[in-house]
């Protein structure tokens, strides 16, 4: 679908009881639309766990990890920073270069997604602050809108390795099919 760079999105922060859901969709999205892997604070196991599930079951490849240090993750990235805020600069002006910076210098990018406060040093760090709009909204909408930008629309083609069921689409209804009914 992709360069062989790695796409990896961070998820900053993670409020036990009032973000599972939040943190849970960040990784799903990642997952969804094109990311290699998802970086999740080290309290989010419920999180984790879930993702991985669903990896499990509609295939892969995908990874979810825990980090202690979601700012050390950003210090040792050797590739490019990626900082989604609803204060950075509009994304249609910047993802272009971005693209570029990925896909042909094929350097890595970590996407970063904060929940609580996101503290001045990952502003400071990021090589850009991206914002998907200027307005409040979800940092799943702004990590989905970003991705399908990056990607533009490749990863809606993606092939699912090792899935043990799949979606069939539907004009109406709703039907997941085992793998092994082909």
């Amino acid at each position: 679908m992709h360069d062989d760079s790695e796409v990896a999105v961070l998820r900053l922060g993670h409020r036990p009881g009032r973000d599972e859901r939040m943190t849970t969709h960040v990784g799903l999205t990642a997952r969804a639309l094109g990311a290699d892997r998802v970086l999740l604070p080290d309290n989010a196991g419920q999180s984790k766990e879930t993702v991985a599930d669903i990896t499990d079951r509609f295939g892969g490849p995908f990874g979810v990890e825990l980090t202690d240090s979601p700012q050390g993750v950003i210090r040792n990235w050797e590739g490019r920073v990626v900082h989604l805020t609803m204060y950075g600069e509009r994304v249609q002006d910047v993802e272009d270069e971005i693209r570029a910076a990925h896909g042909d210098e094929g350097r890595p990018l970590l996407i970063v997604v904060g929940a609580e406060k996101v503290p001045f040093d990952v502003y400071e760090e990021a090589d850009w602050n991206v914002g998907v709009t200027n307005q409040p909204h979800s940092e799943v909408a702004g990590l989905a809108v970003f991705l399908d930008r990056l990607f533009e629309g490749r990863e809606l083609e993606r092939d699912w390795e090792n899935a043990d069921r799949h979606v069939m689409p539907m004009e109406t209804g709703k039907r997941v099919e085992s793998t092994d009914e082909e």
